[in-house]
């Protein structure tokens, strides 16, 4: 089994399960599966940020949300403390699930471990596959998510977005941050405003 066969066979086994999401998300008009949806948005940036991802980045993007909606948030309560135990738990089932399928399409269990190590984030600024991911994933969210996370939290205030801006920006690298700056153009302006803020006051 080639690796351009063992690539393909586990990313269309990502997309089976993904597009088993009961959730919808809208992408240029077309209904689609929530989670594979994410996953193809993360596919899309890493290939923007990285011109030739390696095989372990492509399952690993294409991967971290795989099946979250069988976990829902609801089920660890409300709560700080619950919901960074709600999180712990998916990343341990994202990476069971990816490894499972890892194995299935043939890949040794060397490249298995490399993708739980990018997946749960232990080595973030160690690792630079780590690190990419988590510059996909901050270009996903500010692109797609970030206009409706506001919506949907009336009541932050102004200092607590500045800070969720902040920490966001402090995740990324150089190279996020770049292209970061080049999508601000295409916020809404409350959020751009947000960002200049925020990035004017961490550079005072």
């Amino acid at each position: 089994m080639t690796q351009t066969t063992k690539l393909t066979q586990a990313l269309e086994a990502i997309d089976r399960a993904n597009r088993a999401d009961p959730n919808i998300e809208e992408v240029d008009g077309e209904p689609l599966p929530k989670e594979y949806a994410y996953s193809l948005h993360m596919t899309r940036w890493l290939f923007a940020l990285e011109a030739e991802p390696s095989e372990r980045m492509q399952i690993a993007c294409r991967s971290q949300h795989i099946e979250r909606w069988v976990m829902p948030r609801s089920d660890f309560g409300e709560g700080r403390k619950n919901y960074y135990q709600w999180r712990q738990a998916c990343g341990r089932m994202h990476v069971r699930r990816a490894a499972e399928i890892m194995v299935e399409s043939g890949y040794p269990q060397e490249e298995c471990d490399r993708v739980e190590t990018i997946l749960t984030k232990r080595e973030l600024r160690n690792d630079p596959d780590t690190q990419l991911l988590e510059d996909v994933a901050c270009m996903v969210f500010l692109e797609r998510y970030f206009a409706q996370f506001y919506e949907d939290n009336p009541e932050y205030d102004r200092d607590k977005w500045l800070t969720i801006v902040r920490r966001t920006w402090a995740k990324m690298t150089p190279r996020g941050h770049e292209a970061a700056l080049q999508l601000a153009g295409n916020l809404p302006p409350h959020l751009l405003a947000l960002l200049q803020e925020a990035l004017s006051e961490s550079e005072a």
